[in-house]
C-alpha cells in the first residue's frame, strides 16, 4: 500500500537535503537547530520537508529552544505534520536537553594539569578582542568550585582588587587559586605587569594560608603556564 506522505520522508530527499546523513558525515555541530528537530519528526507535511517545517515551528519561538521547549503538545499539534506522537517526540528532546543542562551546572570540574585550565577558560576567554583576568577558586580536592572576571581591558597592578580576590576566596571555601587573562595579540610571552599581578595574588593569598597554583596566559591556541614554567 502506497503512502502519499511517503515522499516527504527524510529518506526519500536527496542527501544534500538528509539530516541524519549531514549528522554521520559532518557531525552534529553542522546542523542548525531546525534540522536536529527533523530529525526527531522523521518527514513533515505534503507541502514541506521536515526541515521546512521545523524552521516555520522554530520561527514563532523566535529562533529559541528554550521558549520550543515550552509548548505543550496541543500548541505543537497546531502545526500541520506534527501529530501526537511527533509532539512528544520533541517534548521529550527538549525536557533531555534541559536536565543535561542542570547537571552540568552541579558538577564540579577537577583541574588536573595547566592544560584542563585551558579548557575550562579558552571558551570564555580565548577569542575575545580584549584583554580579560578572571580568578579561579578551588577547593581541597582541585575542583573548581568558582570563577570570575576580575578586571577588563589592559592588566596593570592597579586593576586588580587583592582584598576582593581574597575576601571571595574566604566566601566560597577556597584553598587554592589559579590566574587567568588572555592575550588576544596571541603573543604568549608574559609582560612584566603580568609577573608583577602573579607576585602580588600569590603574596597576599599566603597570608591567608591560600595558595596560587598557577596563572595562565590564553590565547585562541594555546597557552603559557607560569607554573610549568617554574615562575611560581
Amino acid at each position: 500500500m502506497s503512502d502519499k506522505n511517503t515522499s516527504f520522508s527524510i529518506k526519500n530527499w536527496s542527501q544534500d537535503d538528509q539530516p541524519r546523513e549531514k549528522l554521520l558525515y559532518k557531525g552534529k555541530a553542522a546542523l542548525s537547530d531546525a534540522e536536529l528537530v527533523a530529525i526527531l519528526i522523521g518527514s513533515g507535511n505534503r507541502e514541506e520537508s521536515a526541515v521546512a517545517l521545523c524552521k516555520r515551528i522554530l520561527a514563532t519561538t523566535d529562533n529559541n529552544l528554550t521558549e520550543l521547549g515550552k509548548l505543550t503538545i496541543k500548541q505543537l499539534m497546531q502545526f500541520k505534520g506534527i501529530g501526537e506522537a511527533k509532539a512528544i517526540t520533541i517534548i521529550a528532546a527538549l525536557e533531555l536537553g534541559r536536565r543535561r543542562r542542570g547537571e552540568e551546572a552541579l558538577q564540579k570540574k577537577k583541574i588536573t594539569s595547566s592544560k584542563s585550565v585551558f579548557e575550562l577558560m579558552q571558551p570564555i576567554i580565548g577569542e575575545l578582542p580584549h584583554e580579560e583576568f578572571w580568578i579561579i577558586y578551588l577547593n581541597n580536592s582541585n575542583k573548581v568550585i568558582h570563577k570570575n572576571q576580575l578586571s577588563k581591558g589592559g592588566i596593570t597592578g592597579t586593576l586588580v582588587d587583592t582584598r576582593l580576590v581574597l575576601k571571595t576566596a574566604l566566601e566560597v571555601g577556597a584553598v587554592g587559586l589559579i590566574l587567568a587573562h588572555n592575550h588576544p595579540s596571541g603573543t604568549l610571552k608574559p609582560s612584566q605587569a603580568d609577573k608583577d599581578v602573579t607576585l602580588k595574588l600569590k603574596t597576599a593569598a599566603q597570608s591567608l594560608d591560600l595558595k596560587v597554583l598557577d596563572h595562565l596566559i590564553v590565547t585562541e591556541q594555546s597557552y603559557f603556564s607560569f607554573a610549568d614554567e617554574s615562575l611560581l
